[in-house]
């Protein structure tokens, strides 16, 4: 209680990172039309460029910080209980999971992952949310949930068929997505395959059920020697 993961203090930025800090400001003066992704680049190269002699003067910064860092993480842990560094580390991990979440998800967007396929439901509300009425977007999507929830399956339909048109699109798309991401290496990224389950031919079939019923008339003559 009184203790947040939020007072825990901050790793010092990296020799290269410091720089990027220091300098944007000034390159952004310098190039008011570029983008953030061209300014990045061009800072990027002036630390590709920069003199070892310089670069050791970040590296140096860095050093001093990261040694005040140990020493106020340590004092930071010190007050804790350890009742207190368990729900630490717990609410940690879950905000490291939902970083790689969110890595994760870039990244598939940057693949160019197709969207997947959407409900009747989700049709419906985003054909009609602007029309709707409510206070909050929770409010309207609650009407058309009940708006949907109530409409005949007659109305529903050319909803439904809609979105079975994007599942087809969907599949569609994920077959050849999967396909380009395998050549790529991505084995990882693809749906993994359900093992089809071989079919018996009948006389495998027959076997099969000729050793069951030796089996159980072997069962039905113990079991009458047993009672004699």
């Amino acid at each position: 209680r009184g203790i947040s993961s939020d007072q825990r203090p901050k790793r010092p930025l990296t020799a290269y990172f410091r720089f990027l800090k220091e300098n944007r400001p000034a390159f952004r003066e310098k190039n008011p039309e570029a983008s953030n992704v061209e300014l990045i680049k061009k800072l990027a190269g002036a630390w590709k460029e920069l003199p070892a002699s310089q670069k050791q003067v970040y590296e140096e910064a860095r050093q001093t910080d990261w040694q005040r860092y140990g020493e106020q993480l340590a004092k930071y842990k010190a007050q804790l209980t350890p009742a207190q560094a368990a729900a630490l580390k717990e609410e940690r991990r879950k905000q490291l999971a939902k970083r790689r979440s969110l890595r994760a998800k870039r990244e598939l967007t940057v693949l160019g992952k197709p969207k997947r396929p959407r409900s009747g439901l989700n049709i419906f509300v985003s054909e009609n949310f602007q029309e709707s009425e409510g206070i909050s977007p929770a409010a309207k999507l609650k009407k058309l949930f009940d708006a949907w929830q109530k409409l005949p399956t007659s109305q529903k339909q050319p909803y439904l068929q809609l979105a079975e048109d994007d599942k087809v699109r969907y599949e569609n798309e994920m077959k050849s997505w999967e396909a380009k991401m395998v050549e790529l290496g991505r084995d990882d990224l693809v749906r993994s395959k359900k093992k089809r389950l071989k079919k018996k031919s009948p006389e495998t079939a027959k076997q099969a059920e000729r050793a069951r019923t030796s089996l159980g008339n072997k069962a039905k003559l113990k079991l009458k020697k047993s009672e004699e």
